[in-house]
């Protein structure tokens, strides 16, 4: 009788852990759904999906033509619309929570030098999205409308649909948001060896002529919006070339630092 173990033997025991991360993910996804639906209702009582949506259109409304309002082309636009504005805002306030979430379900799995590189990163990247949001909204949109509405001829009336406001604010808030991101795709890039740092100096040419091709490919066709999104990438780009060199140290597992010290004392 052979003593080879069956082959349905070999997954034997595996399947309570899986199970049981199985049911983590479950309940770390309702969390993070429960928080975003509390901001929401919390929206929807103050201030209002009415008052959120005025308040996104307010870079806008401020350069349209005296006496010209925006407009509803749908019937369910002026209620659906709002409440899109309501549930973006819900999630972007919500976010910190819903990112937590994502670090308590991965960090178990995580050496201690893993840990010291993505709690940093989670953090950074969330502040630097907001940040790029921020940008967008304060100073791309002023800029940008007032640029547009310079060269509206005077025979017509400016009178934009509120869907495809919302619309264009989404793409600009999630591409000044992701472009601002740029220095946690470099410090990743570098630390899992994708890349040196020498040669992100190297390449830095590069980038500045990708950075500008891809800010007219995303934004409007106006100088406004292409120069305010990628100058920013540029320097901060910078930024993270100078963060890549101290990630990289300090998030090094303890046996590649002992080979360094080694090396170096050989030297």
């Amino acid at each position: 009788m052979s003593d080879a173990p069956k082959p349905e033997d070999e997954l034997a025991g595996t399947e309570q852990p899986f199970v049981s991360h199985l049911i983590e993910l479950r309940d770390r996804l309702v969390r993070a759904t429960i928080a975003v639906a509390v901001v929401f209702g919390i929206l929807a009582f103050y201030p209002g999906p009415a008052q959120l949506y005025d308040l996104m259109a307010a870079p806008l409304v401020a350069h349209l033509p005296k006496g010209s309002t925006m407009i509803a082309t749908s019937v369910i636009s002026p209620f659906m619309v709002p409440l899109k504005i309501t549930l973006l805002a819900a999630f972007m306030l919500a976010l910190p929570v819903v990112l937590y979430q994502v670090w308590a379900f991965v960090a178990p799995g995580l050496y201690s030098h893993e840990k010291r590189l993505v709690m940093p990163l989670v953090v950074s990247s969330t502040l630097l999205f907001f940040v790029g949001v921020a940008f967008c909204y304060f100073f791309v949109f002023g800029q940008v409308f007032k640029f547009i509405q310079s060269f509206a001829p005077k025979s017509i009336i400016a009178a934009p649909d509120i869907e495809a406001y919302l619309s264009f604010v989404m793409s600009m808030f999630i591409a000044f948001g992701a472009a601002f991101e740029v220095p946690v795709v470099v410090v990743v890039a570098a630390r899992m060896g994708l890349i040196s740092v020498a040669q992100l100096r190297e390449y830095r040419g590069y980038f500045i002529v990708g950075a500008f091709v891809i800010a007219a490919i995303i934004t409007p066709p106006d100088a406004v919006s292409m120069l305010a999104l990628a100058i920013p990438m540029c320097i901060l780009y910078e930024v993270g070339v100078i963060a890549a060199s101290y990630f990289i140290r300090f998030s090094k597992a303890p046996d590649d630092e002992e080979t360094l010290a080694g090396e170096a004392a050989k030297k």
